[in-house]
């Protein structure tokens, strides 16, 4: 994480105040892991969390609009960092990173090596989130783009086939406690969803027979995830992010597959 960043953020922690409540925004795919993250603060600190879950694009448009938001805890750098940009929000630290993976339907034939294969297929539905209002979706489109290197017209084939079943205000939601990704294979509704390694943990967790297939390396796609504090947060929102930067708090980030760039390698 960028020092600089790191000591402005110790320098506006400010004395021990009284409880205070901390609202935190963050991107869907940290739902579990900063639900824990969360727990872990509450109970050192006394303050209580009160989390919005969302896309990242959506949550930052409705930050710029008006939510009241203290912490924001993005699948992406550009998100906080327009917040910043504008004089909104403390310097973005890098906190976790995470990649894309391919969740594959039960007995669809398909590996790394033939994945592509399988994604150009006309018989094969492909889904992805939505981009710019979800960087998984932007992450993805990424993706489709460097598979023109390798089959020319890949790209336009796959970015007109790729039904963009999350991430947007409109977007069906899935059942309460199911993940949404999981929950449109098992529905048949995607063959090949392409979203981040973590998310597909959780849906395969909660539908056996869902397949995790690795990209290519000449397909693959890294996340940076940034965290900002908004300037007129209470003191409390600034250990909670001093608290994800921790050891306890990358440490609960890395038991749920993201990569912790703080913790000691």
């Amino acid at each position: 994480m960028p020092a600089r960043a790191l000591a402005a953020l110790l320098l506006m922690s400010g004395p021990a105040l009284a409880a205070e409540t901390v609202r935190l925004h963050a991107a869907g795919s940290l739902r579990a892991a900063l639900t824990d993250v969360s727990a872990a603060f509450e109970r050192a600190s006394g303050n209580a969390i009160e989390a919005t879950y969302g896309p990242s694009g959506v949550l930052k448009d409705e930050i710029s609009g008006g939510a009241k938001a203290a912490v924001f805890a993005s699948a992406n750098m550009e998100h906080p960092a327009a917040l910043a940009k504008a004089g909104r929000s403390s310097p973005v630290v890098l906190f976790a990173r995470n990649r894309l993976c391919a969740l594959a339907r039960p007995g669809l034939a398909v590996t790394t090596a033939t994945l592509l294969d399988v994604m150009l297929d006309p018989a094969v539905k492909l889904a992805t989130s939505t981009p710019k209002a979800d960087p998984s979706g932007d992450y993805a489109f990424e993706m489709f783009r460097r598979a023109e290197a390798i089959e020319a017209g890949a790209r336009a084939t796959l970015e007109a086939k790729a039904l963009q079943l999350t991430g947007a205000p409109s977007s069906a939601p899935a059942p309460r406690g199911r993940s949404v990704y999981g929950w449109h294979v098992a529905e048949g509704r995607a063959d090949v969803f392409i979203t981040y390694c973590t998310n597909a943990l959780a849906a395969q967790k909660e539908n056996a027979g869902q397949q995790i297939v690795a990209l290519p390396e000449t397909l693959a796609v890294g996340a940076d995830y940034g965290l900002t504090v908004m300037n007129d947060a209470p003191a409390s929102a600034y250990r909670l992010a001093l608290f994800i930067l921790s050891r306890e708090g990358q440490s609960l980030l890395a038991s749920h597959g993201f990569a912790a760039p703080a913790l000691p390698q």
